[in-house]
């Protein structure tokens, strides 16, 4: 398989044991084979019109192509917020011996 079939997706949160929950269960449903959650950091962005900044924490989902779209449609669907940020980011290299067990990990989910 190519490197390229693993992706990063990442999303953000306001509450770290929302966000904590929301990646054990997208790791539970084998859409994603790992997920660290990290913070806080520090966000400023524009919400309906006005400047916002606040602490959030942030998740890092490790899974395959195949398995992104819908690890990214369970995010937005159980996030909490109405925009929720995710993003996917192709892994480009790395462990060949990681990238195989994150594969090995997501194969057999459903739609899989």
């Amino acid at each position: 398989m190519a490197l390229d079939d693993v992706v990063q997706v990442t999303t953000t949160a306001d509450d770290a044991d929302v966000l904590t929950a929301l990646a054990r269960d997208a790791v539970a449903a084998r859409l994603a084979a790992c997920a660290q959650v990290e913070g806080p950091i520090t966000s400023t962005y524009w919400w309906q019109g006005t400047l916002e900044t606040a602490d959030e924490w942030r998740a890092t989902l490790k899974t395959t192509q195949a398995r992104a779209n819908a690890l990214e449609a369970f995010l937005v669907e159980h996030h909490p917020y109405d925009v929720p940020e995710v993003v996917r980011t192709p892994v480009v290299g790395g462990n060949p011996a990681y990238l195989a067990w994150v594969r090995a990990e997501v194969r057999g989910g459903v739609g899989e």
